[in-house]
């Protein structure tokens, strides 16, 4: 089999609204840090000088959000409560781990001319395609949008869907959305924008808002989608870090092509 990368670094040189803070101690200063650790929890002492090269294991300590990079959005991420089940929504390490592995389908919103990709658009994706997804199928977004990561760009530039394109992918059983813009709805202003103008609030981040009535999960800030030389006939798999009661876990996502 072959395996694309489709996901993108938590990378702390990057430009982020929440920077990302990366803090990176060598194997000498690990070493020093072990011999403390040891002695203060746990009773056991040693001279780090008597590690060959006084040396031990290097160690990161990293400061982010689970937002940052490529991320699965659990339902518990977009409201405190739901109106199907038992009204709570559930968390990144509650959700079942077949909903992270299936066939991928890839939709072209590349030639999108409004910050909000509707319907119609996602229709005509799937024609593109020659596909309809079914259920079981992980739908992967492609707007151009990871171009611009690491810049302040791609957080304010890119494409989302509506509440009806949503509904579209949901009603064809799709439990999982990924694309690779910062968010599956427009950029924030775009949002704002539109409800200032219509004063309508079903336009308030509809995708992410749509989940507080129908469960399913959203993957933010995929990469290379490009890579991917056809638009189905490959499988993905994105499973999120069990954070213990996190509305979002990281993914490391790959398409997998059989040859």
């Amino acid at each position: 089999m072959r395996l694309v990368d489709i996901s993108s670094s938590v990378d702390a040189a990057a430009w982020e609204p929440d920077p990302v803070e990366h803090e990176i101690l060598t194997p000498a200063e690990g070493a020093a840090h072990m011999a403390e650790e040891m002695r203060e929890h746990f009773g056991v002492h040693f001279d780090p000088a008597e590690l060959p090269d006084g040396e031990f294991l290097s160690l990161d300590r990293i400061r982010l959000t689970s937002h940052t990079g490529t991320h699965v959005d659990a339902p518990s991420h977009y409201g405190s409560r739901a109106s199907y089940g038992d009204g709570r929504p559930r968390d990144v390490h509650e959700l079942p781990l077949e909903w992270f592995y299936g066939p991928g389908l890839l939709l072209d919103l590349t030639g999108c001319e409004t910050s909000t990709a509707g319907v119609a658009e996602v229709e005509k994706a799937m024609e593109r395609a020659g596909r309809r997804p079914e259920p079981g199928d992980i739908v992967l977004l492609n707007t151009g949008a990871s171009a611009w990561a690491g810049t302040p760009r791609y957080f304010t530039e890119f494409t989302g869907l509506d509440g009806p394109a949503v509904h579209l992918l949901l009603d064809l059983g799709v439990r999982v959305i990924g694309t690779d813009a910062f968010s599956l709805d427009a950029p924030f202003g775009d949002v704002i924008a539109r409800y200032r103008e219509s004063g309508d609030r079903s336009v308030l981040w509809p995708a992410h808002v749509i989940g507080r009535s129908r469960e399913y999960c959203q993957i933010e800030r995929l990469a290379n989608l490009e890579a991917l030389e056809q638009p189905y006939g490959f499988q993905v798999a994105c499973f999120p870090i069990k954070i213990t009661g996190a509305g979002a876990g990281w993914a490391r996502a790959v398409a997998i092509f059989a040859e």
